[in-house]
């Protein structure tokens, strides 16, 4: 295992890592580096109201980076700028999104792995705009045949960033088949090494392959606890029920009853995955408004006093 707590990370997860569930993470692992959900560069910039992550404050989250994506230099710089002066310890910039709005029709996330020529003017704006670190979260390349992630490392490299993370599957992948990082070669940035990593084995592989970090994503879902086990500094939690209901305040509290219930249903099924009578169970759940009735089911299901 790392020595370092601040070498396991939690990985930026879109409409999952927001403010409630990195203070949940929290709680269960205070030092591990953690990177919020990604962030427009145009929407922060803009100070679109309708998102509200845009206003948040990153003083008391630790050791936190932002991570922003979008394909105009310029607004990419102030926005870095304005996370920093929110709290943000250092700056992430998207280059490995595979969703199409990002990647193809905004020319921003994994498309940069593409032009890296822009990659690295979005880089040196970014450095340029702020006094804290800026890494960059990329895939190994495009597709099969365009495998050249070292390359974007160097650039990186090049424009003064301070690390990488990398995800083991190219934009072509998606999310499906399995996660294959290589062997890290000899490159001038340490590389946090992401996908498919959810227990202490596959953090082992990934320290034996020469990795400088561990990076979880998917495998926190359900389980915020998980990264403070692999920290030693949490064990197993005797009863989830008490979790998904301290979850479920700070949802609340952070969007209110009407937008954080429907939001907060996945994060039930999740924790429920695998239980004795957890799909009747998700049934319920998703036909739930009331707040009061939501928190009653979730107490029965899981025997919560």
């Amino acid at each position: 295992m790392f020595k370092n707590h601040n070498q396991i990370f939690a990985a930026p997860l879109a409409g999952i890592t927001d403010k409630p569930f990195r203070k949940l993470v929290r709680q269960f692992a205070p030092d591990v580096s953690m990177v919020t959900e990604m962030i427009s560069c145009h929407s922060l910039v803009e100070g679109h109201k309708n998102c509200i992550r845009n206003f948040d404050n990153y003083e008391d989250e630790g050791n936190i980076g932002t991570q922003i994506f979008g394909a105009d230099p310029f607004l990419m710089g102030q926005a870095a700028k304005i996370l920093q002066d929110a709290g943000a310890k250092w700056i992430d910039i998207n280059m490995g999104c595979p969703v199409p709005k990002v990647a193809t029709r905004a020319g921003a996330g994994a498309f940069l792995m593409k032009d890296h020529k822009l990659a690295g003017q979005i880089i040196s704006e970014c450095i340029k705009s702020v006094q804290i670190p800026v890494s960059i979260k990329t895939r190994l390349g495009w597709d099969e045949s365009h495998k050249d992630w070292e390359d974007l490392v160097r650039v990186a490299a090049d424009c003064g960033a301070s690390f990488v993370s990398l995800h083991g599957r190219t934009r072509a992948q998606g999310y499906s088949g399995n996660s294959r990082l290589p062997q890290k070669p000899n490159l001038p940035l340490p590389i946090i090494a992401n996908g498919d990593i959810k227990n202490i084995s596959d953090i082992e592989h990934v320290q034996n392959l020469g990795y400088d970090g561990a990076m979880i994503g998917r495998g926190m879902l359900g389980k915020p606890w998980l990264l403070g086990l692999f920290c030693g500094t949490c064990t197993e939690p005797d009863n989830i029920g008490e979790i998904v209901l301290k979850h479920l305040d700070y949802v609340i509290d952070y969007y209110g009853a009407k937008v954080g219930i429907p939001m907060f249903r996945k994060h039930v099924a999740w924790y429920s995955s695998g239980m004795k009578n957890s799909a009747q169970f998700r049934i319920q759940i998703n036909q739930i408004l009331d707040e009061q009735e939501l928190r009653k089911i979730i107490k029965d299901f899981w025997s919560v006093c």
